[in-house]
């Protein structure tokens, strides 16, 4: 809002007396200041303003830094001042982006001084206000670039909360009794010794510190928890569904069902629907008794579960998917990885810079349904590398989806062996092992850690494992040509080939054969490789150049 001129010197004895405030700045500025500064406080004041959800931001020269008015004589040397300043305008946009500058610059006088006011608009949205390319902020008293999580807060806000959101049309009879009972037990079971007086609230008293419930109104991440399977119908044609899905090993349907809201009681009945035998196999050479185990540890399961539920971009009107394989799982959802790479994820103290349903996976937090300190997914490689299993495989090929494959038995019980042998490899050595066994491409840099620990041979990229690894893990290779691997795995190879040089079709059939399931003929070879490159372009990952069987691939960097 633009102020007139008689407005000002009131408003800056008001703005003089409160507190300051990270979206206001104060310069003696006596007779100049520099250029480049003014540049910096406008890219940080507009991104202060923005992140307050502030009208503007002030910068004002003439009052120094204990708030004395004291007078400028900025830019007073032209004849004509005003022109001064108005030039001060087109010279500032010169150098933000999207051409911004101050929304308006007022001259005026307190107490017979010369002040000058510049108003700097907030930010756009979802767009921090740079200054020569770099985004600037306040700390303090100082002016720093700005840091990453001011910088995620404001790309955040072009990811509005859809759980959040209020379903007008819902009450709390649509509401599933018996989730909410179980929603509200697990409640006080986690707050209930920490805050007593949690113990001692009724059921809607505790939705509403949950924030299921606002302001009396049922919010989406209400009806996706507790809700009655028909009270999806207050979700704008959005419609929450996990489906079950069992494979026979020819890959036919065996069976499957759908779970609809309250997903909060649907998680466990879904748990029940995966067959979780016990399977048997020697993890220690001293002994002729095998070690037991369940093929898939319950853990796990919840945890991807509910991270496919949290991370859901219900949005998209998709649905969450759990395939059921001979010896697999596989978990499906719909939205970006948000920490990009799975390196990310397992990387120490990483914290994800935002929630796709903030309020959802607050919620799952305070019922117990997921942890919200970014160790999950840590936790589940620890415990599959414990329990000697090989690492779950993300594969984030299809853009807008997740899927996680979990595998549930040893693919060789001497490599068993091994990880029980040396429980002192870390997580980050036993996860580059496991894409080298899986034929995963990885970085030079991984490929030097494993060659200076002898744990790989071979040039790169052609890694295999070394001699010492290779003795306990023999039957990988026979493994891999029977069962073959996930076209994940097939596309990554690809990708690795044509980072070298550009292939044809045949140059690449022919370095994926080692990998190719044995049974395939020529003729199933060469189509599934074709399947595998139209899929990759797609996606935008490779091209193409000529259209004969002769026609060089490339890829899109």
């Amino acid at each position: 809002m633009i102020r007139k001129p008689s407005e000002m010197p009131s408003l800056l004895l008001r703005i003089i007396a409160d507190v300051e405030t990270e979206v206001v700045e104060y310069k003696a500025a006596k007779q100049n200041y520099d250029f480049e500064d003014i540049g910096k406080y406008f890219s940080a004041l507009s991104n202060e303003a923005n992140l307050r959800k502030a009208e503007c931001g002030w910068l004002f020269f003439g009052i120094s830094n204990d708030r004395q008015i004291k007078g400028t004589a900025y830019r007073k040397e032209s004849q004509t001042p005003s022109v001064g300043l108005r030039r001060l305008k087109h010279e500032i946009a010169q150098y933000t982006n999207n051409g911004m500058t101050f929304e308006e610059i007022y001259e005026f006088e307190v107490d017979g001084k010369r002040v000058i006011a510049f108003q700097i608009p907030a930010g756009s949205f979802a767009t921090p206000t740079t200054w020569h390319g770099i985004p600037w902020s306040r700390e303090n008293e100082s002016l720093v670039e700005m840091p990453k999580f001011k910088l995620d807060a404001i790309y955040g806000q072009s990811r509005p909360d859809w759980s959040r959101q209020i379903a007008y049309e819902a009450n709390l009879d649509d509401l599933d009794p018996e989730a909410v009972s179980f929603a509200c037990s697990k409640f006080v079971e986690k707050f209930g010794e920490s805050q007593p007086a949690v113990r001692s609230l009724d059921e809607e008293s505790i939705l509403s510190k949950m924030a299921l419930v606002i302001h009396g109104h049922v919010s989406n991440a209400a009806l996706v928890l507790l809700g009655k399977p028909e009270s999806s119908v207050f979700l704008g044609g959005i419609e929450p569904r996990i489906t079950w899905t069992l494979y026979a090993s020819d890959g036919s349907t065996m069976a499957y069902e759908h779970f609809e809201p309250p997903f909060i009681l649907q998680v466990d009945r879904i748990l029940g629907k995966i067959r979780n035998e016990k399977y048997r196999f020697f993890d220690r050479e001293e002994t002729l008794f095998p070690t037991e185990a369940h093929r898939y540890s319950p853990e796990v399961i919840r945890e991807l579960l509910h991270n496919a539920i949290a991370h859901q971009d219900f949005r998209m009107s998709g649905k969450i998917n759990v395939l059921e394989y001979e010896d697999k799982l596989v978990f499906k959802n719909e939205g970006t990885f948000i920490p990009e790479t799975i390196e990310n994820a397992l990387a120490s103290g990483y914290k994800p810079p935002y929630y796709r349903n903030p309020l959802l996976s607050s919620a799952m937090n305070k019922t117990g349904m997921m942890d919200r300190n970014a160790i999950g997914i840590r936790n589940v490689f620890d415990i599959q590398r414990n329990r000697l299993l090989p690492m779950p495989t993300y594969d984030l090929s299809e853009i807008g989806r997740v899927a996680v494959t979990l595998y549930g038995t040893v693919l060789n019980e001497d490599y068993s062996r091994l990880l029980a042998s040396n429980r002192n490899l870390d997580l980050v050595t036993v996860l580059l092992l496991d894409l080298v066994q899986k034929g995963l491409p990885v970085t030079k840099e991984q490929s030097r850690l494993l060659h200076e620990q002898g744990l790989v041979r071979g040039r790169y990229p052609k890694l295999t494992v070394s001699a010492e690894v290779a003795a306990a893990t023999g039957a990988h290779s026979e493994y891999v040509r029977n069962k073959g691997v996930d076209n994940s795995v097939f596309k990554e190879l690809i990708l690795e080939l044509l980072r070298v040089r550009p292939c044809s079709r045949a140059e690449i059939i022919a370095g994926l054969d080692h990998a190719l399931p044995a049974d395939l003929t020529a003729k199933q070879k060469g189509d599934h490789v074709s399947y595998l490159l139209q899929s990759l372009r797609k996606a935008g990952r490779i091209t193409n150049a000529g259209s004969t069987s002769a026609a060089e691939w490339h890829i899109v960097e």
